[in-house]
């Protein structure tokens, strides 16, 4: 215990450099101007950082497996969905598009009822396992995305180049009107999600150990899916979607902190997160002068340690 209590402050500290660094190093112009909106962009980062990594790791404990994350539930093609169909039908002029709290509304309803149909239908029937579920989110993912492509081809150019904006993560041009919503539901999460700690520790053991224990196991799953999508809805409607980013942080914290406990688990990822997001960002404004973005490096980084992470568990079986 003592050990990862020193691993968490090793990476607290780190997590305060980064957005020292990112808060201070080089400011051009005034201050006063400068380095609020830098600290917008930070707290945006930090929220973000925090949901995904809770997200994943909590959605992880419940599958049981360690490289399947909420991305292939389908929220992210649910949310490219929505934003094409608004384009679609109402515009880029749109009081959709145009108003952000009534975009940013529409995104997180839509992802969540999206959760709630799917999931409650099929944990209603025949208690249908985890896997099955998950296959069924990545085969709806997949029609969703192919739905998404049909209506861009069909979108007026300059607006399919305003829909592109959305549908890519990005830091630079943070949706600042929206952090105030998006620490609320953040925290109301946490406070959720403190609550039912002790249990994510028990289900991590298994369906059947931890109903023994005294865990309704079912219901757990059915509430922590859909804790797991309104996370993943708030920091996708924030910046935008991120493919591998929970992957990435989920599984270093993992191998980072060695033990079963999710408050360490959870703090370590979140921290992890902030230091990939924050120290990210200021690699691509500073020292590759915007020349890419930090979504796309995630994006490259994560799919490669992907590919790492499938090679790994089939040697492992074999």
């Amino acid at each position: 215990m003592r050990k990862n209590s020193t691993k968490l402050i090793f990476l607290a500290v780190l997590a305060i450099i980064c957005i020292l660094l990112y808060g201070f190093y080089d400011i051009k112009g005034g201050f006063d101007y400068a380095f609020p909106r830098r600290m917008i962009r930070v707290t945006a980062m930090v929220v973000t950082a925090i949901a995904i990594a809770y997200s994943t790791v909590v959605f992880q404990t419940i599958t049981h497996n360690r490289i399947l994350t909420p991305s292939m539930m389908g929220l992210d093609s649910m949310y490219e969905v929505v934003q094409t169909l608004i384009y679609f039908f109402a515009g880029s002029m749109s009081v959709w598009v145009l108003n952000k709290y009534l975009n940013f509304g529409a995104a997180i309803f839509a992802m969540v009822l999206f959760a709630l149909i799917l999931y409650r239908f099929l944990f209603r029937a025949d208690k249908h396992p985890i896997y099955l579920l998950l296959l069924i989110g990545m085969i709806i993912g997949t029609l969703l995305g192919s739905l998404v492509t049909f209506l861009q081809v069909l979108i007026d150019p300059v607006e399919y180049l305003s829909l592109q904006n959305r549908l890519f993560a990005t830091f630079s041009n943070v949706k600042a009107d929206l952090l105030y919503i998006s620490i609320g539901i953040l925290l109301i999460a946490f406070i959720y999600g403190y609550r039912i700690m002790g249990k994510l520790d028990v289900m991590s053991l298994g369906r059947e150990n931890a109903m023994n224990l005294g865990v309704n196991y079912d219901r757990m799953v059915m509430k922590i899916l859909i804790l797991s999508s309104v996370l993943i809805a708030t920091s996708t409607a924030l910046v935008g979607p991120i493919t591998f980013f929970g992957l990435i942080v989920a599984n270093l914290s993992y191998q980072y902190l060695v033990t079963y406990k999710h408050s360490i688990l959870i703090l370590g990822a979140s921290l992890i997160a902030i230091i990939a997001l924050v120290g990210g960002q200021f690699l691509v404004e500073h020292i590759f002068e915007l020349r890419t973005t930090l979504s796309v490096i995630i994006n490259f980084i994560g799919g490669i340690y992907f590919i790492y992470l499938l090679l790994k568990e089939s040697r492992a079986a074999g």
